[in-house]
């Protein structure tokens, strides 16, 4: 299967030459502002959102989709947003080689896949080991921000959370079906609108926790391809 490679020309997307030349993706923004990353950033409905009631922080939105990174791009370029870079990647990759220790703000994940069979569940982003370089990456205080439509994976995440050192629960429960004012997407009102509830984690990094580097990964790679130069 061969996905359509669309060369990007927006001003606010950071090319894979581009990217590999940065260690510290803070430089491309203005530095006295805070850095939040949204991973999986789909479409951009998310990310637009919440660029627009922050202009005050800086914002990283990634996806493997060359046709989502596109897309987000127009969107962003439509409601005048400057405050926000896209680049195509995974999300491990991005955090390992592109990112200090203690330089993220906030971290969003919403509906990433759910890998629904019990056997491809290996396969999911968010783990207790995934949770580890949450932790590294963001600064104290920092927080994590987790939602998916899957009920499993939300029960597994909140889990994971509640029992991971570090954490403190922004929460009086280990999840929540009630947003009120957490930017929703077209993804996430499609379930919502069925009576469909979404599972909400809010973590935030405990102050003074000493978070220890990452065991190494094995590796990463994009799909379908390498991305247009």
């Amino acid at each position: 299967m061969t996905q359509r490679m669309t060369l990007i020309r927006s001003p606010l997307f950071t090319s894979a030459a581009r990217l590999d030349k940065i260690t510290d993706l803070r430089e491309l923004f203005d530095p006295s502002q805070p850095l939040c990353l949204e991973i999986g950033c789909g479409i951009g409905d998310f990310v637009v959102q919440l660029a627009a009631r922050h202009p005050d922080k800086n914002f990283m939105a990634i996806d493997i989709f060359n046709q989502g990174c596109l897309k987000t791009c127009t969107r962003l370029e439509n409601a005048g947003l400057s405050n926000v870079r896209v680049v195509r990647t995974e999300a491990r990759s991005l955090l390992l080689k592109h990112l200090p220790p203690q330089s993220l703000s906030a971290l969003y994940i919403n509906c990433p896949d759910p890998w629904p069979k019990k056997r491809h569940r290996k396969r999911r982003l968010v783990d207790p080991e995934f949770l580890q370089l949450v932790r590294y990456f963001l600064h104290e205080g920092g927080d994590f921000h987790f939602c998916t439509d899957f009920v499993d994976y939300g029960l597994d995440v909140a889990a994971a959370l509640n029992a991971a050192a570090g954490f403190e629960n922004c929460l009086s429960t280990p999840y929540t079906h009630e947003l009120g004012t957490y930017p929703i997407s077209k993804y996430m009102r499609r379930f919502l609108d069925k009576g469909q509830p979404i599972y909400y984690c809010h973590y935030r990094r405990q102050p003074g926790f000493v978070a220890a580097p990452p065991p190494p990964h094995k590796g990463f790679r994009l799909p379908w391809g390498a991305e247009p130069r």
